[in-house]
């Protein structure tokens, strides 16, 4: 966690006054264990809340302004409420200015103006969802002052619809819920569709979560992910006839999936949605282990969803991939996969914790001479999702 001390410092250095009148809260990342591209498809997902993520010092002002500022960069500006627009050159800013503009389309009128500094712990364009710990910590914060209710399950909708249209990335609901309802040593079992959710323990003993950033920057609205969307619709709109009430992927089993896929024409979209229902199978597959204590399938699963994004809805690309490959040799390593949308950014492993420091060696190795990249690691905890520290 931040040291809200240092950060207090910052705040005042920046914006003046005492320290005794700034609030604090905190929203972490995420990562997903289980359960890749299938929120939007309306499926499962298994993700956990991490323990480092966004810390926020915020402070009621006199006038209709917001002032934005990070430790993270150098930028800061103001922005009046009533002229709260999308800009691609205020960059991160555009979060924050999503919710405001959410919360007042959604009818709410702010009583106060603020001034808001983050300090981000998560590595920017690693996966690990830096934006809706951004989103979700700054709408919780300015429910919370205002006076409001802060309903994690409808801050995390208004997040999400924040993203998708003021910022114009197509994103499913998992990354803000995660975010906005995980709890300590338990992951979530979300049903994208319903948002009917689970909070499963995850106790893996002396196993560790390593993520492994692959320091391959990903660009979300420039990658593919719009397109695989698209794809997965399609693959909807022809598998209907079979289905009549069907919508999402995700209202399928496998077993009817396999009984109907010969109505989809094109190959390659057969083989995004085979990915999509079999993998949502994988996710109910792995509860069920992990209510047994049985780690090891739940390691081969994992292996088996990474290969499913590699070969079946290609999304992973030669770094995720490289890493992966290393993360498979070392031993007392139950399972590794790409996590997040692909394309770079994060990859988890289950790691004995006797080989946590071989794994970090071996694999930054092994993938710097595949990539010549430097990869970073991070053992993981689970923690809690939005809360105010201060």
């Amino acid at each position: 966690m931040a040291n809200i001390d240092a950060l207090t410092q910052q705040f005042i250095q920046h914006y003046g006054g005492e320290a005794n009148d700034i609030a604090v809260f905190h929203a972490p990342g995420r990562v997903n264990l289980i359960g890749e591209h299938t929120d939007y498809n309306g499926g499962y997902v298994f993700p956990a809340a991490l323990t480092f993520g966004t810390t926020l010092l915020i402070r009621k002002r006199a006038d209709n302004h917001l002032g934005l500022a990070t430790t993270n960069f150098p930028a800061s500006k103001q922005f009046s409420f009533d002229a709260i627009v999308y800009d691609e050159t205020d960059d991160w800013m555009n979060y924050p200015k999503g919710i405001v503009n959410e919360l007042q389309q959604s009818g709410v009128v702010f009583k106060n103006g603020y001034d808001l500094l983050y300090h981000g712990e998560i590595p920017n364009g690693a996966g690990l969802s830096s934006s809706a710990s951004i989103e979700v910590v700054t709408a919780y914060a300015l429910q919370n002052l205002e006076g409001l209710p802060t309903d994690t399950v409808k801050i995390a909708l208004l997040s999400q619809k924040s993203e998708n249209e003021f910022n114009g990335v197509n994103c499913g609901i998992m990354d803000q819920f995660a975010v906005a309802n995980g709890k300590e040593d338990h992951a979530i079992l979300l049903m994208c569709d319903t948002l009917e959710y689970e909070l499963v323990p995850f106790d893996s003993g002396s196993y560790k979560l390593v993520i492994g950033n692959t320091n391959k920057r990903r660009g979300l609205v420039e990658s593919a992910y719009n397109e695989r969307r698209s794809q997965c619709e399609q693959a909807v709109a022809e598998l209907r006839p079979a289905f009549s009430e069907l919508t999402l992927l995700g209202q399928i089993s496998l077993e009817q999936f396999n009984s109907a896929k010969h109505l989809i024409k094109d190959e390659t979209v057969q083989r995004r949605a085979q990915h999509v229902v079999e993998e949502i199978d994988r996710v109910l597959q792995s509860i069920k282990a992990l209510k047994a204590n049985d780690l090891a399938q739940f390691g081969q699963l994992m292996n088996g969803s990474h290969d499913s994004l590699r070969d079946l809805y290609e999304v992973t690309g030669h770094e995720l991939d490289a890493m992966v490959a290393a993360a498979r040799e070392v031993s007392g390593v139950l399972g590794s996969r790409m996590t997040g949308a692909g394309f770079g950014g994060c990859t988890v492993s289950l790691v004995h914790e006797d080989s946590v420091e071989a794994f970090k060696e071996e694999v930054g190795r092994k993938y710097n001479e595949a990539t010549g990249l430097t990869a970073d690691f991070y053992v993981c905890t689970i923690g809690n999702g939005v809360e105010r520290l201060v």
